[in-house]
């Protein structure tokens, strides 16, 4: 055997060894003798396999490349020199009735020489600061925003280049879709190749939009700063410009100049950083606020117009360039005669209270269907412009007591612990630290109707802390008003909100009580159609149920009572009307004036909201009347706008019946006695009068400012004198008082009307005169001589004259005193009081002696709260004259003729 067969016999014997003994560890590794797979991906498929990815890679980048090359050279062709290719998107009203067309508002294009390197600078550094590098694709921004496309799985991120925003203006369809962007891509592509960066920058300033219907940069300058030279604008208006294409309506400077402001400052912080202003130049931008008014261009419906606008951009995701240009049709729900009277009212001058200056007191009134939501009419502001600032939904101030049913008396209603006549605590008290007034008086306590009715305060806190202020709380925000944590507070019963609210939000909560409540969010628009004639939109708002049927019911109840008899009588009209007036203090020491005047109501058919005010309070910007004159324009404007919608009562609740009145008010004894005085010390009119003999009566004061129509309820009180202290300096009031029995639920009729004339300063007095003893003693001698003084602090108010002659009598006897006329006084006039009997001064035929000559009599000081502004002739004593007043005192002597 040779050496290479023993080697070939041990290796087999060792194979033999080696497969007993894994036969021995595993008896039956493959019983059936199957060989092993060979592995699938070896070295050479995964090089064929990134071959063929690489080229197909390569393959689609050449196609993609040329599509875009192609098509976007195409579409370029083909658009450049267009803007819209569809009609102007039409507004119609609730009866299909076309209302307004969104008609573009374009200036002649500038070219590039004639716009302001830093203007130019200012877009650069806002919307696209690598623009002057990139060749119209910036592919970090197109990664960054495809990822946040692929997170919400839409398309929400732009990510788009200033190219690229010029070719999104010049394509065809509005749609977001991934087609839509890539053709974008191309067009920017060609863009490049074709056009200059100059050339670029220049025709997207001519074409984006900047607010509403506005395009080009020219235009957008002349319509918010008046100025069609661009090289004339400041930093701060350049700035303004550029904040405005990431949103247009939402940084318009005329709609929203604290959000414009806001933009504009990060817009001058990015213009300092990449070296285009100073520090100095931007501190000095950031702090200019903007005032301008452009000039008026009236158009009917603009504030709905604009309103519904809004909602389709904001609830559907359609830009205001979607609108612009996308020829839609948009059917609301505004009521043409509704809007045509609230638009009649508000440029009515003489439905508001006269301004302190050139800065008028302004206005917001939004009237809402409560059976679906649907708005039928609102208006922002007096003089209000297009795409203007809208105090509807963009202002948000304090609504005082119009707040109290929606955060104390009807969640309290609905706890189930209390019902319209639960008897409320009304006496003088702290809650803690926080201590409200009542305006009216107090009493022990106030059933929970009279406490509404009367609008007074410690019963509507006193409520809110025994249901809890986070019930209240929670309770408003589920009726749409906006609060936040920190108006968890007692305060919030009054109206006590970090940031207010407005007449949408209260328009649409009071509409739950009128609706049975049942709450439908508020809305403006029907359906949209597009350009194709379809469907894209229609509404379909469910109510939500808010309150029980009953709280609604018994709210309804007590707020009619506030319009019949409360704060809100010139809210009346010729249907039944709930609602509730609400007023907010100046917050000043020692002004009484007004801030805000609310009057939220509703009929059966509709819920309006009026609010009025200055829209930056300050001392010399306050309102000197309160609620009852927005419940006046509110109710002048529903009495119209209702005209022709058919009549309705109040729903009324299966198995409530209404109480029958107790008692009529001729059973009530009504009050005598009432007089007034002016303490000018205290600056309060004080009044009082004979207390009544039954007990627990209550009275309420009335008053009337002169220049107002209707005596409007001013205080309550349980005692027989109170002080006005909210009277105005300047102004004249009269005053009547009523008892209220509530023994018998009736008030008595108006006690006899007072006048009080307010003046600016405090009278000085004169001297005590005293009579001449000097005088002649015939017999004759004057009532009283001229009572010179000012009405109403007019030094040039006539003389009040009191001049009457006192005819000495016969033999001993006691002369006549003649009537003293009280001429006319700045426009108020009086008679002057008789002038009394003369005593006798002549000598009897009779008598052997001359009767002695009285002693000087004394003439009382001028009463410094006489101020009726008539003069009246003094009594005929001795023949003597009363000197009157010094002029300078303010007040007009009534001669001391009281008798």
């Amino acid at each position: 055997m040779s050496r290479d067969d023993i080697s070939r016999t041990n290796r087999n014997r060792n194979r033999g060894q080696s497969s007993s003994t894994s036969s021995n560890a595993n008896p039956n590794p493959n019983p059936k003798g199957k060989s092993k797979k060979k592995k699938f991906l070896t070295k050479k498929r995964v090089l064929w396999t990134l071959f063929f990815t690489t080229a197909l890679a390569i393959f689609c980048a050449l196609g993609g490349y040329l599509f875009i090359m192609l098509n976007g050279e195409k579409l370029l062709d083909e658009n450049i020199d267009k803007l819209t290719v569809n009609e102007t998107t039409k507004i119609y009203d609730r009866n299909a009735k076309l209302i307004g067309e969104l008609a573009l508002e374009k200036s002649e294009p500038v070219e590039y020489d004639d716009i302001p390197k830093l203007l130019v600078n200012a877009f650069v550094a806002t919307e696209d600061k690598r623009f002057f590098e990139h060749s119209g694709v910036d592919l970090w921004s197109i990664g960054r925003a495809a990822v946040k496309d692929i997170a919400a799985r839409s398309m929400v991120e732009g990510g788009s280049t200033i190219t690229q925003q010029l070719a999104k203006n010049i394509f065809l369809t509005r749609d977001k879709t991934f087609f839509r962007k890539a053709t974008e891509v191309s067009i920017a592509v060609a863009l490049e190749n074709k056009f200059t960066k100059e050339e670029i920058i220049t025709k997207y300033l001519n074409r984006i939009n900047f607010g509403g219907t506005i395009y080009g940069i020219k235009a957008a300058s002349i319509r918010y700063f008046g100025q069609s030279d661009l090289n004339k604008l400041k930093v701060w208006q350049m700035a303004t410009l550029a904040a405005m294409p990431k949103g247009p309506s939402r940084y318009n400077p005329l709609r929203n100049p604290e959000l414009s402001k806001e933009r504009r400052g990060v817009v001058l912080q990015l213009m300092y950083e990449q070296g285009y202003i100073t520090k100095e130049q931007m501190d000095e931008a950031k702090a200019v606020n903007y005032n301008y008014k452009p000039p008026e261009s009236k158009q009917r419906y603009q504030a709905f117009i604009d309103y519904a606008v809004d909602e389709a951009e904001d609830k559907f995701g359609l830009t205001e360039d979607d609108l612009n240009i996308g020829g839609y049709k948009i059917y609301t729900t505004m009521d043409a005669h509704a809007q045509e009277t609230v638009e009649k009212a508000f440029a009515d001058s003489d439905n508001f209270e006269k301004s302190a200056d050139d800065e008028l007191v302004q206005g917001s009134m939004t009237i809402i269907n409560q059976e679906n939501g649907s708005i039928v009419a609102l208006l922002g502001g007096r003089n209000y412009e297009k795409k203007g600032y809208s105090r509807v939904d963009g202002s948000r101030r304090s609504p005082g007591s119009s707040f109290k049913p929606l955060v104390a008396y009807a969640p309290a209603l609905e706890s189930g612990k209390f019902t319209n006549n639960s008897v409320l605590s009304n006496e003088k008290q702290c809650f803690g630290t926080y201590c409200p007034n009542n305006m009216h008086g107090y009493s022990k306590t106030i059933s929970m109707t009279a406490a509404l009715t009367k609008s007074e305060n410690i019963p509507a806190v006193w409520l809110l802390n025994e249901i809890g202020v986070n019930t209240g709380f929670q309770f408003a925000k589920k009726l749409g008003i906006k609060l936040k944590d920190e108006d968890k507070n007692l305060s919030l019963a009054l109206g006590g909100m970090s940031e207010g609210t407005n007449t949408l939000e209260m328009a649409q909560a009071y509409s739950a009580f009128a609706n049975g409540g049942d709450l439908r969010e508020a809305y403006s628009i029907k359906s949209i159609t597009n350009s194709e004639g379809d469907t894209v939109y229609k509404a379909n708002t469910k109510p939500e149920r808010v309150m029980s049927e009953n709280t609604a019911y018994q709210m309804t109840e007590m707020m009619q009572k506030v319009v019949e008899d409360g704060t809100g009588k010139k809210a009346k009209i010729n249907r039944p009307v709930a609602g509730k007036t609400g007023t907010t203090q100046s917050g000043y020491d020692g002004i009484s004036s007004n801030r805000d005047v609310w009057f939220v109501g509703y009929t059966p058919e509709w819920t309006a909201a009026v609010w009025m005010g200055y829209d930056k309070p300050s001392k010399k910007h306050l309102l000197k009347n309160s609620s009852p004159l927005a419940a006046a324009f509110w109710g002048k404007v529903m009495e119209e706008a209702l005209e022709g919608v058919p009549a309705k009562s109040f729903p009324q609740p299966e198995g409530v019946s209404k109480p029958e009145p107790t008692a009529t008010p001729e059973a009530a004894q009504p009050v005598s006695g009432l007089s007034a005085a002016y303490d000018a010390s205290t600056m309060t009119v004080n009044l009082s009068w004979e207390p009544a003999s039954a007990k627990g009566v209550e009275y309420r004061i009335y008053r009337r400012e002169t220049s107002e129509a209707e005596f409007s309820p001013l205080l309550n009180t349980v005692s027989a004198s109170v002080g006005d202290i909210s009277a105005m300096p300047g102004l004249t009031y009269e005053y009547y008082v009523t008892a209220y029995y509530p023994a018998l639920d009736a008030e008595s009729e108006p006690s006899a009307t007072v006048t009080v004339e307010v003046q600016d300063e405090q009278p000085t007095q004169e001297p005590e005169a005293t009579i001449d003893p000097n005088l002649p003693t015939d017999g004759t001698g004057n009532g009283g001589n001229n009572g010179n003084g000012q009405n109403n602090g007019n030094p040039d108010g006539n003389n009040g004259n009191g001049s009457g002659n006192g005819n000495g009598g016969e033999n001993g006897n006691p002369g006549n005193g003649n009537q003293g006329n009280g001429n006319q006084g700045n426009g108020s006039s009086g008679n002057g009081n008789p002038g009394g009997n003369g005593s006798s001064g002549g000598v009897p035929s009779e008598s052997p002696e001359a009767s002695p000559t009285p002693p000087p009599a004394t003439i009382p000081p001028v009463d410094p709260a006489v101020t009726t502004g008539a003069g009246s002739g003094n009594t005929g004593t001795e023949g003597a004259t009363d000197p009157g007043t010094d002029p300078s005192s303010g007040f007009v002597d009534e001669g001391n003729a009281t008798q």
